[in-house]
């Protein structure tokens, strides 16, 4: 399985013949190193509703046919758009052909904006995602505070995690680091900062904060083997 990562929560898995992109929010963040024109993908995972996570979902479905997971609602409003959704919601889990997809709780907001229309559509609840596939798990945080039943992610023996670290939307480095021994991963890797000037953050110093090699920082364009 390979994974990259491509600014702020945009991460790419690769595995089962398959291409996969959570969160693909990519026109609009200078840090993200791929082209929405371009790039591939034949699922798109979601965590939230929120614009900086949906992103580019449904210029990038609509030109790969490709299949959207996302809680309920929100799938719900992108299979109104035209998309090949499946919905799902937290602490439900299902066995598609390129993995297993199972949602956590994220203590968060979950809303797509229209700024034209000044409209703010409601999109359901947050969400984390655990994904399972080769053997491997991998955590992705989606937006969210530090809250206790994190604790229970441990026994998913997660292999690498993408955390939040940019404070103010979500939790900070300090709080990331609780969630970092919480759940126990084996590589955790900071994400959702810097994409703006409110969650600047240093990611080497909350990388080195987990200690035993833990903490992975990766930069946009990044890839690792697992």
């Amino acid at each position: 399985m390979k994974l990259s990562f491509h600014g702020h929560s945009v991460v790419k898995i690769e595995t089962n013949g398959k291409t996969i992109l959570i969160d693909p929010f990519i026109t609009g963040n200078d840090l993200c190193d791929l082209d929405a024109g371009k790039v591939k993908a034949d699922v798109i995972l979601l965590t939230h509703g929120h614009n900086d996570h949906v992103g580019d979902t449904i210029d990038i479905a609509k030109r790969n046919d490709a299949l959207v997971v996302a809680p309920f609602e929100l799938a719900t409003y992108l299979g109104w758009q035209g998309l090949n959704t499946h919905p799902m919601h937290i602490g439900g889990a299902h066995e598609f052909d390129f993995g297993r997809v199972k949602l956590t709780q994220a203590f968060h907001g979950s809303a797509y904006t229209d700024d034209e229309k000044q409209e703010i559509i409601y999109t359901g609840m947050p969400s984390g995602i655990l994904f399972f596939a080769e053997g491997k798990t991998i955590y992705h945080a989606g937006d969210t505070a530090l809250y206790s039943d994190m604790k229970l992610l441990e026994k998913y023996r997660i292999d690498v995690a993408f955390l939040p670290i940019g404070d103010n939307f979500t939790m900070g480095p300090d709080d990331a680091a609780v969630a970092a021994e919480w759940i126990g991963a084996k590589k955790v890797v900071p994400m959702h900062y810097n994409t703006f000037p409110v969650i600047e953050q240093n990611p080497e110093s909350f990388a080195e904060s987990l200690g035993n090699d833990t903490g992975h920082v990766m930069k946009p364009g990044d890839e690792v083997e697992v």
